[in-house]
């Protein structure tokens, strides 16, 4: 049986910040009334675009895994923030990276996203169809924010991560995965003026956001928790087994409820939504890169991850960790230079989202 192992990991995360003092400018919030019912503290905004954030976590991804973007069968581009929707995303990136020849997809299942990816290029190669694939995860979800609905406004960032996954004979990689989607409450986490269904000749304005926290608090806790439930039984394994969890990063206290549930000690539980506030998609590509630069991966490392976002997706998954921890090569790539600062970059949205 061929197994996926991760052999590459990066992360791209765009320089430009915007802390809660600086959204208080902005919106009538301030920085306790954000950090004490979050967790967050500040949020990165990108000055480019979604497929350009997922290039250089790609190529750093690849540069760790010691692996040329010509050996690459498959690029996979989790996000709901596409660059383009025709062409898909993934063509860009495949295009920028130099991987002549890999198939390309993008995949939405907006905060589960990464999981979702995860899953289905482990099939490919599981099923023997693919030898090597880079699973990008990358999002601009500030492009979404509605600066004149406080609630949903504080929550968000930009940001990308990055995997690669090569064919191996040892049981290294994604070994065991549940996902769902509880559709009947899609209304709760919804962008009801975007896409398709709204008329293309009258001016959008201003995301439509509805999202009713109380609600996604209570499904997110119990999806993503039933999921890893489900997952550790597939895997034959117990509470005690788990070296590292990586949760996604939506809410500090969705993730310390998941953590009591799961009875996980703090020393075990990968956080970083103070810095980032929740970038969707990439949360949990992001969160594993760091985890692994903070030492909280070694070698052989048991890692459990769970996800809930719109749709409502859930995802969980078990990852046997392989026994390198460092990058095979340094990286180069990089971001060109931003020259604004995040209240520069969101100033125009901010005075069309307050106008309308």
């Amino acid at each position: 049986m061929h197994y996926a192992e991760i052999t590459g990991w990066g992360k791209c995360i765009p320089p430009a910040r915007i802390t809660n003092d600086d959204i208080a400018t902005v919106v009538d919030t301030s920085d306790e009334w954000i950090s004490s019912r979050t967790g967050i503290k500040a949020r990165h905004i990108s000055h480019v675009s979604t497929a350009e954030l997922a290039t250089v976590a790609a190529q750093r991804a690849l540069d760790c895994a010691g692996v040329d973007a010509e050996q690459l069968d498959l690029v996979l581009v989790a996000t709901c923030t596409p660059s383009t929707m025709v062409a898909n995303t993934a063509s860009e990136v495949q295009q920028r990276l130099g991987a002549k020849g890999a198939a390309t997809c993008d995949s939405n299942a907006a905060c589960s996203g990464f999981l979702y990816a995860l899953q289905m290029a482990t099939a490919q190669i599981q099923a023997g169809m693919i030898k090597t694939a880079v699973v990008v995860a990358a999002e601009r979800m500030l492009w979404y924010v509605n600066w004149a609905l406080r609630d949903s406004a504080v929550l968000f960032g930009d940001g990308a991560g990055a995997v690669v996954l090569q064919a191996s004979e040892q049981p290294l990689g994604l070994l065991a995965s549940k996902s769902g989607c509880d559709s009947s409450d899609r209304s709760i986490l919804h962008i009801s003026n975007f896409g398709t269904n709204v008329n293309k000749y009258q001016t959008i304005g201003g995301s439509d956001l509805n999202f009713v926290g109380p609600e996604i608090f209570k499904r997110a806790v119990k999806g993503m928790s039933v999921a890893c439930d489900d997952v550790l039984s597939q895997a034959q394994l117990s509470l005690d087994d788990i070296d590292v969890l990586v949760p996604h990063q939506a809410n500090l206290r969705i993730i310390q409820s998941i953590q009591q549930r799961l009875k996980v000690d703090d020393d075990k539980v990968m956080v970083n939504i103070d810095e980032y506030g929740n970038t969707s998609a990439a949360t949990i590509a992001i969160a594993l890169c760091e985890a692994v630069e903070r030492g909280m991966v070694k070698p052989g490392a048991n890692i459990m991850s769970a996800a809930f976002g719109a749709g409502l997706t859930w995802a969980a998954s078990y990852i046997k960790w392989g026994e390198r921890v460092t990058p095979v090569r340094d990286s180069q790539a990089a971001l060109p230079e931003c020259s604004q600062t995040g209240l520069e970059l969101i100033a125009e949205a901010v005075t069309a989202c307050q106008q309308g």
